[in-house]
């Protein structure tokens, strides 16, 4: 029913989240795929818990992905490691991870939170994450988060591109945080847009809306306006 108000809204890709996706049976994935195909969506990606990317979970996780359509397995859920080597470990995880998935025809990635834009003994886990995998391992970059840690998403595009696939449109403002509809906060969207389409290797974009006082489906509803309009201006 969700998918269908979806399509009716005018969106054209969807991303799953775990736990909810990872629950599914391959033929209750069969069926999410039909109705996806009737309604004209595709999955374009899936955010996952690290069982994805061990050997006893990893073969689930692709099998899903390949019904659904999907092409990235995004990493979204993991500690905060206090410490760098905790950050180190995690990317040579999810770097011997990549080389199986990537092997099945998909790619590994990594969507960011607060966490890894804030700094653990002088560095930031970013920078560890991906200077410690393949370039094949993407990343998919959560705006508001980006922008709420006073970090330049535009200047990480730019160092490191082709690996930025996808994008959430999330944005933040000090008032109301993660609350603001998009292009309401603060987040250099024109910038954001021409760096991760000329740089950064960008294929689609997930807008997420997050807190807001509206109900869901009409905070979605109005983000895409505000996108489409926006796209349509600059």
């Amino acid at each position: 029913g969700v998918l269908a108000q979806v399509a009716k809204l005018g969106y054209k890709n969807v991303e799953f989240y775990v736990p909810f996706y990872y629950t599914w049976t391959p033929a209750f994935a069969r069926d999410v795929r039909k109705t996806m195909d009737d309604l004209g969506l595709h999955c374009t990606s899936t955010h996952n818990q690290m069982d994805a990317y061990q050997p006893e979970g990893m073969g689930k996780a692709v099998e899903l992905n390949q019904i659904l359509g999907s092409r990235y397995l995004i990493n979204a859920r993991r500690p905060a490691y206090p410490n760098i080597d905790g950050w180190k470990g995690l990317a040579d995880t999810l770097n011997k991870a990549n080389e199986k998935i990537r092997a099945a025809g998909l790619f590994a990635g990594y969507h960011t939170t607060a966490n890894e834009w804030k700094m653990v003994e002088g560095q930031r886990p970013v920078e560890v994450l991906f200077k410690g995998t393949d370039k094949s391992f993407v990343h998919q970059l959560d705006v508001g988060t980006c922008v709420a840690q006073g970090a330049d998403p535009v200047a990480w595009i730019k160092q490191n591109p082709g690996r930025i696939r996808s994008l959430h449109l999330k944005d933040w403002s000090p008032e109301k945080e993660y609350g603001v509809l998009f292009g309401e906060g603060k987040a250099p969207w024109k910038e954001i847009f021409a760096a991760a389409e000329s740089k950064g290797g960008a294929e689609f974009y997930i807008i997420e809306q997050e807190n807001s006082t509206e109900p869901p489906l009409e905070a979605v509803k109005k983000d895409l306006a505000l996108y489409m309009a926006f796209r349509k201006k600059h």
